[in-house]
């Protein structure tokens, strides 16, 4: 109350995402999770009638994606998903992995504690990502694991940095989705130890926190050159993650055929593709799996029923975090139906040297 000497009462923050943010936050999922592929072309018109709006919200969202480095803008040929190559996620690798030991020797010699008032929400972000980790459902996986390690970085208090390592991470599952999409089944394949991390943060147990943390880098390290078909050692980092995890050595690729130990600590798929089904399905999916003396397949991927299964998990945990029909996040200010919906196919282009009549100038 005035005139009580307390002082004005602060009033309380209140976020709202224009129109312009919600399209570009529901492209920036479609490109992480790999249904935007690369080489993709659109223009400002098509992604209008796409979500039903103006074109001026569109324009500016394409506008501001394309300023953050997620879309290529072509002269009169309108937008363009970027091919990420495995050396540009050795820059965004490397920038995210100095950066986060960097905050860690920050905090150690400080002797500073995170701010520790997001571990409500800290542990609601791991649950969901660790569901949607062993589901397996992909469309589900990038927007959990986004918003966990959001959380996460929020925890250094610098506002600046934790966009930065937000940005970096957009474009990691921009280069890992393609990959992600050939594994037959996801469950079990990516790391899932999100909990581990906010029990030591919540211990106040910094040095457990930075080891399991360069555990997940070194995971996600393994994984895609293991998917890509790319020499570990071409990771510059490593010796810090392997210093950090003590890790005795690495064995190149062909280290990422185990399966999970009894700790919990994953590994990746083989650089090898899975093993080729039965060629009927009743056979595939009742056929026990074969002994045999080389590679594991990829884990997950034992069996059509199991397959099922996970798809019904990620069905479930869809309806449960409100999404639509592409699997992109609803915004509350929205009706369904209008995010969510898949970009139509392109149309066959015209033989060069004859204009189309129909196109419009600046499209």
């Amino acid at each position: 109350m005035p005139g009580d000497g307390a002082g004005p009462t602060p009033r309380p923050v209140i976020h709202r995402n224009s129109l312009r943010e919600q399209i570009a936050g529901a492209l920036r999922e479609e490109m992480m999770a790999g249904r935007l592929e690369a080489g993709r072309n659109f223009t400002v018109k098509e992604i209008a009638e796409l979500y039903g709006v103006s074109a001026t919200p569109a324009r500016e969202a394409l506008v501001d994606l394309g300023a953050q480095g997620l879309l290529r803008t072509e002269h009169h040929r309108g937008f363009t998903v970027p091919e990420l190559c495995w050396d540009d996620f050795l820059e965004i690798f490397e920038s995210r992995v100095l950066l986060t030991d960097s905050f860690h020797r920050q905090f150690t010699t400080r002797r500073a504690l995170p701010d520790l008032s997001r571990l409500p929400s800290l542990h609601r972000r791991a649950d969901a990502a660790v569901r949607a980790a062993r589901a397996g459902n992909l469309d589900v996986m990038v927007g959990c694991d986004r918003r966990f390690w959001q959380e996460v970085a929020g925890l250094l208090g610098n506002r600046r940095i934790a966009d930065y390592l937000d940005w970096l991470r957009v474009q990691s599952w921009m280069f890992a989705a393609p990959y992600l999409r050939e594994v037959s089944t996801l469950a079990g394949v990516c790391w899932d130890r999100h909990l581990d991390l906010v029990g030591a943060i919540e211990a106040h147990d910094l040095a457990g926190a930075h080891r399991i943390i360069c555990e997940y880098n070194l995971y996600t390290a393994r994984l895609l050159a293991g998917l890509a078909g790319q020499p570990l050692e071409s990771v510059t980092v490593l010796g810090l993650l392997t210093e950090t995890t003590g890790t005795p050595g690495m064995a190149g690729t062909a280290e990422a055929t185990g399966t999970a130990e009894a700790t919990g600590a994953q590994q990746p798929p083989a650089a090898e593709p899975a093993p080729e089904p039965s060629p009927g399905p009743a056979t595939s999916a009742t056929s026990e799996p074969e002994t045999s003396s080389g590679p594991e397949p990829v884990p997950g991927a034992t069996g059509a029923g199991r397959a099922r299964r996970g798809d019904e998990v990620g069905r479930e945990l869809g309806r449960e975090l409100g999404l639509g029909l592409g699997l992109v996040p609803q915004p509350r200010s929205l009706s369904y139906g209008r995010f969510g919906r898949r970009l139509p196919e392109p149309a066959p282009e015209a033989p060069r040297g004859r204009p189309d009549p129909h196109a419009a100038p600046g499209r």
